[in-house]
């Protein structure tokens, strides 16, 4: 916080401890208006550079969602196919190509162009991040999320990002999810079992 406050338990509830990774979901649409609202809180928090390479596909239509089902593991389909959106968020390994604009600062593109590994590196580590600040962004914004792996990526790249220079990361079903449809929470790992201060 810029003024060196905490957020409040409720609101570090609604990110964090309470947010749970929804497989079912309420019959109630998400609007253009929300999604746009979600992308333009997911796109403030730092990337190397700066170079935001993060690239964001809504799948909501049901012409949409059929091109997307095929690449589906069969664990996934339904509840993509029942989710009122599912982002593909993928990664631009062109990314350096707007650096002159995002980071004037220096001549960031000549970082990148030409190595390949440095690039798919970059490009796949800061979408990342970026993937999960937009988690963050939907559920601060009252959506629910259902991030996932298990699925086609070469199959999502030939549909949705036909030209080659993006490639899929991974999947985030959008909506309200049904607390019914809940599985019990999962442990997770004690700060002595996952960290440690040197």
């Amino acid at each position: 916080m810029l003024d060196g406050s905490m957020l409040d338990d409720r609101a570090l509830d609604a990110l964090f401890r309470n947010a749970r990774t929804h497989n079912g979901w309420l019959d109630k649409p998400v609007s253009d208006d929300l999604l746009r609202q979600v992308y333009d809180l997911a796109k403030w928090p730092p990337t190397s550079a700066n170079c935001s390479p993060a690239r964001f596909v809504f799948v909501r239509s049901t012409e949409a969602k059929e091109r997307l089902k095929p690449a589906l593991s069969a664990n996934n389909a339904g509840k993509t196919m029942e989710a009122p959106a599912t982002v593909i968020i993928g990664y631009d390994l062109e990314f350096y190509e707007k650096l002159p604009a995002l980071y004037p600062h220096a001549d960031a593109r000549s970082w990148f162009a030409g190595k390949p590994a440095h690039i798919e590196a970059t490009a796949f580590r800061n979408a990342s991040m970026q993937g999960a600040y937009f988690i963050l962004a939907a559920r601060a914004l009252g959506l629910d999320c259902g991030p996932m792996s298990g699925f086609d990526n070469a199959m999502v790249d030939a549909a949705f990002f036909p030209g080659g220079k993006v490639k899929s990361n991974f999947l985030c079903n959008l909506g309200y999810g049904d607390p019914a449809k809940l599985r019990p929470r999962s442990p997770r790992m004690s700060f002595a079992e996952a960290c440690k201060i040197e």
